[in-house]
């Protein structure tokens, strides 16, 4: 086992607990019925807590409501998940995260999917500002399972290069020097991509892109909007480009390719949420791989995900 693995919450359950109350608790006991805080006290089990309310009166532990709720997996397994999937910088499977914690396959699945849940950031405020960049593209990644034609074709499927092209369409919008937020869609249309670039980007800000009409039109919702013409083999023209984010579409795909391989468009949402989480909190910005998985840790507090049958 990695050496960064010697402290004492990776190593046994008592101490991974104590390391969540902690760091889930930092101003005393959290009820997750009643949500009143530091008014609890310990039972005989232990982790156990009992809300100390008379209208409440119920037993809770720090994993009561949480991704990691209702798990027979260990405590500091759970905690070394953590500290895997957001130290790998294209991730980790769940084959190899099997074999590294000595769990089973279909856990290992399981606990992944929850960690991406964990992962998952939810916020609403606009990227950008006054003075600042904002880089907005789209990529396409593996098949759709669903075939989508648009009505102008005539039933005809879209061609690239004389095959069928219809994978699955994905957009991003980065901040450059910032934070990304990365969106799967179904169909890419001109009003659905511009609805989501107009709802995540300050509207001080300069939009750069590529000249795909999708983003056309934009121009009186932002400060400025800036393109490159990759047709005509430019990429930069002075500080105009959308480098930013094709490095993290880059990065993206070599870790579905190289790493999971294989992913369900019903499950690529959470994919692009671990990849969001990690180049958000990236080495660059001031973080490193015990504070990503710290934040990870408390990004689980108010999520479940729960799965019925086999995956």
């Amino acid at each position: 086992m990695n050496a960064a693995f010697d402290a004492p919450h990776f190593q046994n359950d008592e101490a991974a607990r104590k390391y969540l109350e902690k760091l889930l608790w930092p101003e005393g006991t959290v009820c997750p019925h009643c949500g009143v805080i530091d008014h609890a006290y310990k039972t005989k089990r232990p982790g156990v807590f009992r809300c100390a309310e008379a209208e409440c009166r119920k037993d809770f532990t720090v994993t009561m409501k949480t991704v990691m709720e209702r798990s027979k997996i260990g405590l500091h397994k759970w905690l070394q998940a953590f500290h895997l999937m957001c130290s790998s910088k294209k991730g980790i499977s769940a084959h190899q995260l099997h074999r590294t914690l000595g769990i089973g396959y279909e856990a290992a699945w399981f606990m992944c999917h929850r960690i991406r849940e964990a992962m998952r950031d939810g916020g609403l405020s606009p990227l950008g500002g006054e003075g600042k960049i904002v880089e907005a593209d789209e990529t396409y990644f593996g098949k759709a399972e669903t075939l989508h034609v648009s009505k102008w074709r005539y039933g005809r499927p879209y061609t690239k290069k004389g095959h069928a092209w219809n994978n699955r369409p994905i957009v991003s919008v980065l901040e450059r020097g910032g934070n990304v937020r990365s969106f799967h869609m179904a169909v890419v249309t001109k009003q659905q991509v511009q609805d989501i670039v107009k709802a995540n980007v300050a509207k001080e800000s300069r939009l750069h892109t590529d000249e795909s009409n999708l983003y056309k039109g934009a121009d009186q919702a932002f400060a400025s909007h800036e393109t490159v013409r990759h047709s005509a083999k430019e990429y930069a023209r002075g500080d105009v480009n959308t480098n930013s984010v094709e490095g993290y579409f880059s990065i993206f795909k070599r870790g579905m390719k190289g790493v999971y391989q294989h992913c369900d468009e019903k499950h690529l949402h959470r994919y692009l949420a671990e990849f969001d989480f990690r180049y958000n909190h990236r080495s660059k910005l001031g973080f490193t791989d015990g504070d990503r998985a710290a934040l990870a840790v408390k990004n689980a507090a108010g999520k479940r995900l729960t799965y019925e049958g086999r995956h």
